[in-house]
């Protein structure tokens, strides 16, 4: 075997070696690649359902809670291309696709209504309503959703962040007034009314902007009430004190005149 043939082989060992890591590092980098879609499709389905199922009663219409199962069953869907053989997937999307079926005339909305009372609730509900656009956005971009349809429920969720700040502020001050903290109750009111002030378009909200209006010159008028009625209280004390005061002075006078 001559010099030259030795030469190629050898060469031709080498790609094909090159060729083999290649080859392996394409496998191994799909196999990561649809690893990281599962966990993405996983983790996107997991939002959707703590959307549906945790999201208040009191701000769900019908036509909201078909938006969230379509996006549900857009991710479950998703989710049997990439694992056929999920049997939880399948029976799922069929559950989906007949409630989907009965329309926001017949769909019932079974989220609790639950107050929000708390700062910490209204952040929480302000992240779900994140989470919601977010899947949204993502639905769009795989054409599952329409521009007219995006454009609606982006402004929609706008709509609805304005009406968690409402309830929480409205709450807030009931509560603070239920608990006769009238100053409290004030600056929940002051800030509901400047929140609905600033927004872009104030007019859409001008019934609920009246009605806090309204709470908070009642709740002004207990303010000051209560500060009169203190600054009453306080000058009927001094007047008291100084009475008493002067008898004592006077006292202590016909004391001192008796002695003499």
């Amino acid at each position: 075997m001559s010099a030259f043939t030795i030469t190629m082989l050898i060469l031709a060992g080498v790609a094909i070696l090159i060729a083999i890591g290649f080859l392996n590092n394409a496998v191994e980098a799909s196999k990561i690649q649809k690893a990281r879609a599962r966990l993405d499709m996983a983790d996107r389905l997991r939002r959707c359902v703590e959307i549906n199922e945790t999201f208040p009663g009191q701000l769900v219409t019908p036509d909201l809670k078909l938006l969230f199962l379509r996006l549900e069953l857009n991710l479950v869907q998703r989710s049997l291309k990439m694992d056929k053989r999920n049997g939880m997937h399948r029976e799922r999307a069929e559950e989906l696709e007949k409630l989907i079926a009965l329309g926001d005339k017949k769909i019932k909305v079974d989220n609790p209504s639950v107050p929000i009372l708390t700062e910490d609730y209204a952040k929480h509900i302000s992240y779900l309503l994140e989470s919601l656009h977010s899947q949204i956005t993502r639905a769009a971009k795989e054409e599952f959703l329409s521009h007219t349809e995006t454009k609606r429920w982006v402004k929609e969720i706008k709509h609805i962040l304005v009406l968690v700040h409402i309830e929480f502020f409205n709450n807030l001050g009931q509560q603070a007034l239920a608990d006769d903290e009238p100053g409290q109750a004030r600056l929940a009111f002051e800030r509901g009314v400047q929140y609905l002030k600033n927004q872009p378009e104030p007019a859409l909200y001008d019934e609920q902007l009246k009605y806090l209006q309204k709470l908070l010159a009642r709740t002004n008028s207990i303010v000051l009430t209560n500060v009169q009625h203190k600054v009453n209280e306080s000058s009927e004390l001094t007047a008291g004190l100084q009475e008493e005061a002067k008898a004592e002075e006077e006292a202590d006078g016909e004391w001192k005149k008796k002695r003499i």
